[in-house]
C-alpha cells in the first residue's frame, strides 16, 4: 500500500540559524488517523502549511497522493479538506452563502451543495442558522461551519489543526465518531492538537515532533509501554523534557496571591 503523504528529510527555516523543521520523515497511509502533536513552535503548523502548498521548504522530498508535491498545482488540493487553527470567515455572508461559495470552488452543483450543507449542518445543530450572518455566530458555531465546509467536497485527505476550538461536548463526541467512520471508509486524517486525551483516543498512530524533529512514532499503546508511562500527556512531558509544570503552577499561584506561600 502506497502512502498518502510521504516526506523525507524535510527541512525548513526562517533563517540560517533557526530551523523550524530539521529533517522530518513521515509516512501516512490510507485509512489512518494520525495524531500530530508537539509543543508550541515545534513545527506542527509549519508542516501542515508546507503540505498544503502554503509555505515553501528548503530541502527534502514530499509526495502527496503518490506524486511529488508541486505547491503551484491545484488538482491535489481538491482532494484535501483543511480546518486551520484559526480562520477568518466572511462574516458578512450567511452560513448558507459561505457553503455555496466553498462548494462552487470545488465545482459542486447547486443541488448537491444545498442538500449536503443542510444535512451535514443538521448533525451539528446549526442548520437552523444557515440564513443568519456568520458574524452573529458563536465561536463554536463558526467552528462547526468550518468543519462542514472542509468536508463538503468529500475529500480523500483531511488535515485538521486544532479543529475542536470552541465546540461543545456533544459536538466533540459526534466529531470523534465522524472521524472514526471516515477512516473506516478509507479517508486519511492528519490531526494536530494540544488536547491530549482526544488525540490518545482517536489516533491509530501518533507522531510527536519536538524542535523540528519526529521524536516518537507509533501506536499509543506501544509508545506508553516502551516508556512505562500511563498516558499520552505523561509521555509527551517525558519526551519533550517538560517536567516543571507543578513548580511553575505553584509560582503562578504564589505570584497571583501576592507572593504568599502556596
Amino acid at each position: 500500500m502506497n502512502p498518502i503523504i510521504k516526506t523525507e528529510n524535510l527541512v525548513m527555516g526562517y533563517s540560517q540559524d533557526k530551523k523550524v523543521l530539521n529533517g522530518i520523515d513521515m509516512e501516512i497511509y490510507p485509512g489512518e488517523i494520525i495524531g500530530y502533536i508537539g509543543p508550541n513552535g515545534a513545527g506542527k503548523s509549519t508542516t501542515i502549511k508546507i503540505l498544503l502548498g502554503l509555505l515553501s521548504y528548503e530541502e527534502g522530498k514530499i509526495e502527496v497522493f503518490g506524486e511529488q508535491l508541486d505547491p503551484k498545482a491545484y488538482q491535489y488540493k481538491s482532494r484535501i479538506g483543511y480546518v486551520p487553527e484559526s480562520a477568518a470567515l466572511y462574516e458578512s455572508l450567511t452560513g448558507r452563502e459561505y457553503l455555496e461559495f466553498v462548494g462552487a470552488m470545488f465545482s459542486l452543483s447547486e443541488e448537491v451543495i444545498e442538500k449536503k450543507s443542510y444535512d451535514m449542518c443538521e448533525v451539528f445543530d446549526i442548520h437552523k442558522h444557515l440564513d443568519e450572518r456568520i458574524g452573529s455566530y458563536s465561536k463554536g458555531m463558526k467552528q462547526k461551519l468550518l468543519i462542514v465546509s472542509s468536508m463538503l467536497h468529500n475529500p480523500d485527505l483531511l488535515i485538521l489543526d486544532e479543529p475542536l476550538n470552541g465546540m461543545d461536548a456533544n459536538s466533540v463526541m459526534i466529531f470523534k465518531e465522524v472521524l472514526s467512520k471516515l477512516a473506516a471508509n478509507g479517508k486519511t486524517i492528519l490531526y494536530s492538537s494540544h488536547i491530549m486525551d482526544v488525540v490518545e483516543k482517536i489516533s491509530d498512530r501518533i507522531l510527536l515532533i519536538n524542535e523540528g524533529k519526529i521524536v516518537a512514532n507509533g501506536k499509543f499503546e506501544d509508545l506508553v509501554k516502551r516508556s512505562d508511562m500511563d498516558s499520552l500527556e505523561s509521555l509527551f512531558n517525558e519526551i519533550t523534557g517538560f517536567d516543571e509544570y507543578k513548580e511553575l503552577a505553584d509560582n503562578f499561584v504564589s505570584a497571583m496571591l501576592g507572593g504568599l506561600h502556596v
